[in-house]
């Protein structure tokens, strides 16, 4: 996996702060197509590619990222569950969309280590 980490690494150094600029109920988000939008050309130039499947493992429905590094076919891949819940005023397919959008969104963020906010845990 020494290429993909190299090419991650180089991507980390040059892909910007993505700021929190999609308003919803209290709060504020990076939105996905904004985040694509930024980070798109950065992994083309790192020749890094992501996918982000439904699938299921262990019996379990989830989001599925890989990353692949597209000159060695190295592959890194994470797994997140897609939790069944009800949201007001949506029917079972917009909330399980809606699911699907946020979790693909934190789990892009995640394996690919942007920072879409100041970090305000501590206060």
């Amino acid at each position: 996996m020494t290429e993909l980490l190299k090419a991650l690494d180089q991507f980390q150094q040059e892909v910007p702060v993505i700021y929190k600029d999609t308003k919803a109920f209290n709060y504020k988000y990076a939105d996905l197509p904004t985040i694509l939008e930024i980070i798109k050309p950065l992994l083309k130039k790192n020749s890094l590619m992501f996918t982000q499947p439904l699938s299921m493992q262990d019996g379990i429905r989830g989001i599925r990222t890989i990353l692949c590094h597209t000159k060695s076919g190295e592959v890194l891949e994470g797994f997140v569950p897609v939790a069944d819940v009800k949201l007001a005023g949506q029917n079972d397919y917009q909330t399980l969309g809606s699911g699907i959008t946020y979790l693909r969104r934190y789990s892009l963020e995640s394996v690919l280590g942007l920072v879409t906010s100041k970090d305000t845990d501590a206060t």
